[in-house]
């Protein structure tokens, strides 16, 4: 008997890790070798708004079914799928897989129903097509072609398989997407009210900061009412402050001062002054309405968040519900990520080179990413310069060593995805560079008093993120928390008798003592 000595186990080994050109989502080779290329069939799918177009193969490429058309209807798309499975169980098929070319949204409706049926349903990026498409048939696009680079892009290893992700993750993306939409949305009619109010009213908006103009002050609730210069200058101050009380509105004395003189020296108004006047408060009811959208949307994107744990993320100071939310809705479930660099990669921060000859280029990022996910990474990286501690020290210190803006923003977020994915993926919470760990469960609350969420959802939400926290923590957790409930009750309902059965489960010794006083009252 010949022992097997260290060389030969070394390369038993090494000949075990085949590599495959492919790449690593799209590697079929192994699965082909199993049952035999006669025995593998691909099926090719190119789709479009209305109709698509398949066809089935076997992995050399005998055509099985010629390319057909499919209206994307039910009945349509289940008969054929019912096609595809008797036709592989005709030919002797053992194994299969189904490349559907991305469309933007177009090709879901056929991705679902391969899936539906059990089919490793793959996609297929446009750009490994058109490639594939190029050489096969230059200058001459129809869709037979395209199936024909669809099929071979998927041999190749480019048909590249997605990850499930459930409902949870899958809300928060298009919750997260939907706030984004709805904020440039009011972006835009802040500039539209602006420049009609400029004409109506010279100089006002410039009475306050451009973020303080729409809130945070009687800005807006003194231009409505008093829509020019000359009312202003008739109320005076006194009427100005006067019409505040009745409003039930906080004001300082000294802002109705600036206002009233403001009134004294502004310039002439346009002469469509009435007409613009409406204009600009038809928009600002519209930017009311879209503001009003947004706090709806981030309030369920907290309860979402709630039950992911990307509410850990909270424990980090700068980073609230909403960057959170939004970071965890494109990420997805951390589970399909390998290390921190998996995400670095599906969100391009690393650098781009060109080079040729004597040009060499290496101050931009990658182009060929996923832009949404970097967006989120680079939101995630800006909250931490502007409020860690730590993380605005070390942009100040990378400033003085002129590096770029967009370089310094990329950095800040490979290291806030290297932590991100610590403390997702271990469960834990912040612990860094000496900064206190900010509580979560208060956080939430405070984002939820905010956003005047009824205490029964705000408590119900917190129930959910104690699942996330780890023991070691209730303690610290349960601290803001019992001081809250002790607070004299406002209203009709109190929070700390809500509050009771979640102090008692974060283990605080005072949690049975307001337990006894609100059963007394």
């Amino acid at each position: 008997m010949v022992s097997r000595t260290k060389s030969t186990r070394k390369n038993s080994n090494k000949s075990s890790k085949r590599r495959y050109i492919g790449k690593p989502g799209g590697v079929i080779q192994e699965r082909v070798l199993k049952v035999g290329p006669q025995r593998f069939g691909i099926v090719a799918v190119d789709c479009a708004k209305r109709r698509s177009k398949w066809m089935l193969c076997d992995f050399y490429g005998r055509v099985i079914i010629e390319p057909t058309e499919v209206d994307h209807e039910r009945g349509t798309l289940d008969a054929m799928v019912m096609r595809v499975l008797e036709a592989c169980q005709a030919e002797g098929i053992q194994d299969s897989i189904v490349a559907v070319e991305m469309t933007g949204i177009y090709h879901k409706p056929v991705q679902r129903a391969f899936r539906k049926a059990g089919f490793d349903t793959r996609t297929v990026h446009p750009f490994a097509s058109a490639h594939y498409r190029g050489a096969l048939h230059p200058d001459n696009k129809t869709d037979d072609n395209d199936l024909e680079a669809i099929f071979l892009a998927a041999a190749a290893g480019y048909g590249l398989s997605v990850f499930p992700v459930d409902e949870t993750y899958r809300s928060l993306q298009r919750l997260a997407r939907h706030r984004r939409n709805l904020v440039k949305q009011r972006s835009r009619l802040n500039v539209q009210i602006r420049v009609l109010m400029h004409q109506t009213m010279p100089g006002y908006a410039d009475l306050w900061e451009e973020d303080k103009l729409f809130s945070h002050s009687v800005a807006m609730l003194i231009a409505k009412n008093f829509s020019s210069a000359e009312s202003i200058k008739k109320a005076k101050q006194a009427g100005l402050a006067k019409y505040l009380r009745r409003s039930k509105t906080r004001f300082q004395e000294r802002t109705l001062d600036k206002i009233y003189a403001w009134s004294l020296q502004a310039a002439e108004p346009d002469p469509l002054i009435e007409l613009l006047t409406e204009q600009w408060k038809q928009l600002l009811e519209l930017r009311d309405m879209l503001s009003a959208q947004i706090t709806q949307t981030e309030r369920q994107s907290a309860s979402f968040l709630a039950k992911t744990p990307y509410i850990l993320l909270l424990s980090i100071k700068g980073i609230n519900v909403v960057s959170a939310s939004e970071y965890a809705g494109e990420a997805g479930p951390i589970e399909h990520y390998a290390s921190a660099t998996a995400i670095n990669g599906r969100a391009g921060l690393y650098p781009s080179r060109y080079q040729s000859d004597e040009v060499d280029r290496t101050d931009t990022v990658a182009k060929n990413c996923n832009r949404r996910l970097r967006a989120a990474c680079i939101l995630l990286a800006k909250n931490l310069i502007k409020c860690h501690p730590y993380y605005r020290g070390l942009s100040a210190v990378w400033a003085t060593r002129n590096i770029k803006t967009q370089d310094r923003n990329c950095r800040m977020a490979n290291r806030a995805n290297r932590m991100v994915f610590q403390i997702v993926s271990g469960r834990q919470v912040w612990r860094g560079r000496g900064i206190d760990c900010e509580a979560i469960l208060f956080k939430l609350r405070e984002f939820h008093h905010a956003h005047a969420t009824p205490l029964d959802q705000t408590v119900a939400h917190m129930n959910e993120a104690y699942q996330w926290l780890p023991k070691s923590v209730h303690q610290t957790e349960g601290k803001p928390l019992a001081e809250l409930a002790g607070k004299k009750r406002r209203g009709t309902s109190s929070i700390g008798e809500l509050l009771i059965p979640l102090l008692i489960r974060l283990g605080v010794r005072e949690a049975s003592e307001l337990e006894s006083k609100t059963s007394e009252a």
